[in-house]
């Protein structure tokens, strides 16, 4: 009888999920990188995330970050672009439904984001207009990811400086500027619009980026919502208490003709006794 060797076991075959870096080895914080963005790109990316409310998606399959990490390439782990502010629909807002994100690495969320927003700045700007060349071993431009890497369907940006708002639509595989006629954006899949609002937030009044809805009002923030709300119970509190005075009002005149009443009853009865006494019928 001929000895057989054992056939080897192999492991299935693991899941890109299983097997590369998540979010939690591709972390968005990096204290070796140069600059620090000023005060505007701190305090206009919440505002961005605060009225990103699409109609067509659940809160729960909306997220959106600003100046976050976001790793796009399998091949090359490390490589990665920081967007201002991006939005993305159709994935988790938490991270496998339970974490917040240190980062968003597309090949675990497998959802690319449906809108980039960059800010300009002057070191940025050539970068973010697309305007730069790259050796063919230097990683791609961001022009070139959101284009061409991750299709993003609308990237938009937005010049501080000269309160200028530009939008670019994927067209055909090739970003397509587009002709704005006002400073406003509608993004048909979404809902949703972006333009140029003129008001106070964070204490600072000039232009800032919001999102608007169909009917082209200005999505309200949080704070803002809460505020509306209180001043709607106030309101309701005011036509309570107008119409519980009113009432009290109604009330005083029914008890003071009530008791004029009284007055003029009583005044009748003396006049009767007083008529009586003297012999006089008062009913003839």
């Amino acid at each position: 009888m001929s000895f057989q060797y054992p056939v080897p076991q192999t492991d299935p075959p693991r899941s890109p999920r299983e097997t590369l870096p998540t979010m939690y080895d591709l972390p968005s914080e990096d204290p070796e990188e140069p600059g620090l963005p000023d005060e505007f790109h701190y305090r206009q990316p919440p505002l961005l995330s605060q009225t990103f409310q699409p109609k067509t998606y659940p809160p729960e399959q909306v997220f959106s970050a600003g100046d976050m990490n976001l790793y796009y390439d399998i091949r090359h782990f490390s490589w990665y672009k920081r967007p201002d502010w991006f939005g993305v629909v159709g994935v988790s807002k938490l991270y496998d439904d339970r974490d917040l994100r240190l980062s968003y690495v597309m090949w675990q969320e497998m959802v690319p984001p449906t809108v980039v927003v960059e800010l300009l700045s002057p070191g940025t700007e050539r970068e973010d207009l697309g305007r730069t060349t790259r050796l063919s071993t230097a990683p791609p431009t961001k022009w070139e990811v959101y284009e061409q890497i991750l299709k993003v369907p609308y990237y938009i940006v937005f010049d501080r400086y000269s309160d200028r708002l530009r939008g670019f639509v994927l067209t055909a595989g090739f970003y397509q500027e587009l002709q704005l006629a006002e400073p406003k954006i509608w993004i048909p899949q979404l809902e949703l619009g972006l333009g140029l609002w003129a008001g106070e937030y964070e204490g600072m009044n000039r232009l800032w980026l919001r999102w608007y809805d169909g009917e082209g009002n200005w999505i309200s923030t949080p704070a803002e919502q809460k505020a509306i709300v209180q001043e709607e119970l106030e309101t309701e509190r005011r036509r309570t208490e107008t119409e519980r005075q009113r009432a009290e009002t109604e009330r005083q005149r029914a008890e003071t003709e009530r008791q004029r009443a009284e007055t003029e009853r009583e005044r009748s009865r003396r006049l009767e006794e007083l008529l009586r006494s003297h012999g006089i019928d008062p009913d003839l």
